[in-house]
């Protein structure tokens, strides 16, 4: 499960819109929303771009995404 609100706070931090991040990985703003409120999964793939694109520390990584 995704710890909603640190995901949330990372993407600010990293000042970027979802509607980039959606572009960025691929999907529509729609996937994206539901994933970040654990309607549905992160595939691994997605969870290491965005590691990438919001330069996520190991630590925050797992704190957001294995929650």
């Amino acid at each position: 499960m995704i710890d909603t609100i640190k995901l949330e706070m990372s993407i600010t931090k990293a000042r970027i819109t979802k509607r980039e991040l959606a572009k960025q990985l691929g999907i529509s703003e729609m996937s994206l929303y539901n994933k970040i409120h654990n309607i549905s999964e992160f595939k691994a793939s997605e969870i290491r771009q965005l590691s990438e694109i919001l330069e996520l520390s190991d630590s925050d990584r797992q704190a957001i995404f294995f929650a």
